[in-house]
């Protein structure tokens, strides 16, 4: 999915949401996506930003270290959503692959000028304390290595509320996406700060 507001201005500094289906507006109407909510805050702020939109449904860490660098020339952006890592924790995939391809990430996004913030997930505890634990360490280690701003769980009062969730007990249905916003706004505002 692709979003993009506010047309292709050369001097219009540009957000870049990528993340996976939590971003990408999955099972709901794009203009209820909190991407598309998070542009009318900006607009409403005084904030001349557009937002793109380049998350994927089923997105891994693996796959958006493969693609940062092409998004990263396509886009030109003053701040990077940086919102992955859900699909590889539900996959079992390893702690220390998955902090490897955030820091590739992390590292691209920098080196390009662009500002970085890091919304972490959780998964479900019957993957076992062990590898749950270790998952979530992975966000906090490496945001504060990378220095880099973070929330410790962008579903924060949305994944076990039913009434915010789709069907699937995955997806935060459309109901949800204010709180996703208001959840990811205080680091999403102080960089923007930043980038000014």
């Amino acid at each position: 999915m692709l979003l993009c507001a506010n047309g292709h201005a050369a001097d219009v500094p540009t957000v870049l949401i990528f993340g996976d289906s939590l971003s990408a507006g999955y099972g709901i109407d794009v203009d209820q996506s909190w991407a598309a909510l998070l542009q009318s805050r900006l607009k409403e702020q005084g904030y001349e930003h557009r937002v793109v939109n380049a998350s994927i449904s089923g997105e891994t860490t693996e796959g958006g270290a493969e693609r940062i660098a092409p998004a990263l020339a396509n886009f030109e952006p003053a701040l990077i959503i940086l919102e992955l890592g859900g699909n590889d924790g539900l996959r079992g995939f390893p702690p220390d692959r998955i902090r490897r391809n955030l820091e590739k990430i992390i590292t691209a996004s920098k080196a390009s000028g662009a500002a970085v913030v890091l919304l972490g997930i959780r998964i479900p505890g019957n993957y076992g304390s062990r590898y749950t634990q270790a998952f979530e360490r992975v966000f906090r280690e490496t945001a504060e290595s990378h220095d880099v701003p973070w929330i410790e769980f962008f579903m924060e009062g949305i994944a076990q509320n039913d009434a915010l969730m789709q069907s699937d007990g995955i997806h935060p249905n459309a109901a949800a996406q204010p709180k996703l916003l208001e959840n990811a706004w205080p680091i999403i505002e102080k960089a923007i700060g930043m980038t000014d």
